[in-house]
């Protein structure tokens, strides 16, 4: 299924709403946000998705990814937050940069136009300029897009300084257009082991800071393990200033994919439509519902480890850091009516201990994805040599490619120092190396947003497994890296059973290699987890888990 492109029907102004979070953070407002969005697509409404970010950052390139989580690429080239890879894979659109913005970036573009003598001399101030750049990226978003409805999902929660300016952003809009303005409170409600009663009081506070920013939620979501019940929904009713029937139960679930079915059940998108003015629309949600029927359905398990560092937060397991690898696991596993059962594996934890790489016989399938620096390196060239040695279906990608090169080289060509220069500058046999326009980027310390990133073509050769799991001669994926094979080796590579199935003929880089003599072995320089979608699953991750089952 191509992705949608939205066509904005001109018989009413466009609508925004916005989605606020409370109590704590990763309550689930990016998934709230996409599956409003989706939910008011299925009633024929054009929709788009836009994140703000409360970092001072510029763009999400240079956050750590265990403590922000995944740094997900537009085929534009913007790094940003994982929640843009929600709002595709829930709304099947392809979105730009347009969409994101950060507090770096707000700043960054006001004093731009303030040195380009854009304000005409004026003083230059913090509010109204600060919120009226937020809102002029918002209104343009809405026009690229020609979106109905725009739902703009604003980071952190309700009461702390960093998101401030923005939601003073919303109330200027609101006041300027009220009855085209909409918010969404997501909140937590915490049920106490040793209470056992669901508590509202959290979410009272949440409400309460952000009507101290001029702001009045229409309806609160609720977050919680349990459904909420008809005594916490007239509570927060009474004490928010919301309608009953706004206040709408989140409970958890075990997909994702779940709860804009939920929130239907609850019949949300009726009632935003009713408070929008917009006229309901038949809805056609069959698509999604046999998602959800696949997704029940699973009885079959598959087991994948994906070999990693980003995971371990103090005592805790992180992951975010992976989500979109994670997601097109389920993509495909549910397309062949699978359970994906996912196990989080420590590269260092690898490193020369027989045992733990003895463990990797238990998984169908293994999975290096993308990352940086030396923490683990050996482990993960260790893991690829047992996946190809065992015949365990592999798949590796950017570094986990790059890393199956570098193996390649050592345990089968005869190279035993071979390695990438990101971690060796002195290999005698760099098989990995910076890419050509990288070099001076990196020696003039041009770091942020520098990378080879977006949307890049990729010939695929003939008769290879790769041409036969795309059907098709060229693709286009979306990268994210300085380092590449280098071509110097190809030659010596091939002959000893490297197969180089896709080509960017343009830049003449290597985009694909796989083994001829092995169930599934490909390592991809791009990021094919960045396109999947839960109704599009991305054709090499299932074939990865195809032969995963069959192991």
């Amino acid at each position: 299924m191509s992705p949608r492109k939205n066509r904005r029907t001109k018989s009413h102004p466009p609508k925004f709403i916005f989605v606020v979070g409370g109590v704590m953070s990763g309550v689930g407002k990016g998934i709230t946000t996409s599956s409003i969005g989706l939910i008011l697509q299925s009633r024929g409404y054009n929709v788009t998705a836009v994140k703000i970010d409360p970092y001072v950052n510029v763009d999400a390139g240079t956050m750590n990814p265990v403590e922000h989580g995944e740094t997900f690429v537009m085929d534009d080239g913007l790094e940003c937050d994982q929640d843009m890879g929600n709002y595709e894979r829930f709304l099947n659109l392809d979105l730009t940069g347009t969409n994101y913005m950060t507090t770096g970036a707000v700043y960054q573009s006001v004093i731009n136009q303030e040195r380009n003598l854009e304000f005409g001399g004026k003083c230059v101030s913090v509010v109204p300029d600060i919120p009226n750049e937020v809102i002029r990226r918002i209104r343009k978003a809405q026009k690229i897009n020609g979106a109905d409805i725009t739902v703009i999902e604003i980071g952190g929660t309700a009461g702390e300084y960093e998101n401030l300016l923005f939601l003073e952003a919303v109330r200027m809009m609101k006041l300027e257009t009220p009855e085209d303005i909409m918010t969404v409170l997501v909140s937590f409600l915490p049920i106490p082991s040793k209470i056992g009663e669901m508590k509202t009081k959290p979410t009272q506070h949440s409400a309460r800071l952000l009507n101290s920013a001029g702001i009045q939620p229409d309806f609160i979501v609720g977050r919680s393990s349990r459904p909420l019940d008809d005594i916490r929904k007239q509570k927060l009713s009474v004490m928010c200033s919301v309608p009953r029937d706004h206040i709408i139960s989140a409970p958890d679930v075990d997909s994702i994919y779940h709860i804009p079915i939920n929130f239907e059940e609850d019949l949300f998108s009726t009632k935003i439509l009713k408070k929008l003015d917009l006229r309901p629309r038949k809805k056609d949600l069959s698509d999604w519902e046999s998602l959800v029927q696949k997704i029940n359905a699973s009885s079959k398990e598959v087991r994948i480890g994906v070999i990693g560092k980003y995971f371990n937060t103090g005592d805790f397991v992180l992951g975010d850091a992976y989500v979109s690898v994670l997601e097109a696991i389920k993509h495909a596993a549910y397309f062949y009516k699978t359970n994906p059962i996912i196990d989080w594996i420590n590269s260092e934890e690898l490193e020369d201990d027989e045992t733990k790489l003895r463990e990797l016989k238990q998984y169908d399938g293994i999975i290096i994805p993308g990352g940086f620096g030396s923490r683990g390196i050996e482990g993960k060239i260790q893991a690829i040599q047992f996946a190809r040695e065992n015949k365990i279906p592999y798949l590796g990608l950017c570094y986990g490619m790059q890393m199956a090169v570098v193996e390649f080289a050592r345990n089968v060509v005869g190279l035993p120092k071979a390695h990438t220069t990101e971690i060796d500058a002195k290999t005698p046999d760099p098989v990995i190396d910076i890419l050509a326009d990288q070099k001076e980027k990196l020696a003039k310390k041009e770091l942020g947003g520098t990378m080879r990133l977006g949307g890049y073509y990729c010939d695929i050769s003939n008769k290879t497994l790769a041409r036969k799991l795309y059907s098709k001669a060229t693709v286009r994926e979306r990268h994210r890296h300085r380092y590449e094979f280098n071509n110097e080796y190809r030659d010596m590579l091939v002959e000893h059973g490297l197969v180089i199935s896709g080509m960017n003929t343009e830049q003449d880089l290597v985009e694909i290699i796989e083994l001829s003599d092995h169930p599934f072995f490909i390592g991809t320089q791009f990021h094919p987890e960045l396109i999947s979608r839960p109704l599009d699953p991305h054709p090499l991750f299932k074939g990865f888990i195809r032969a995963a089952t069959k192991k």
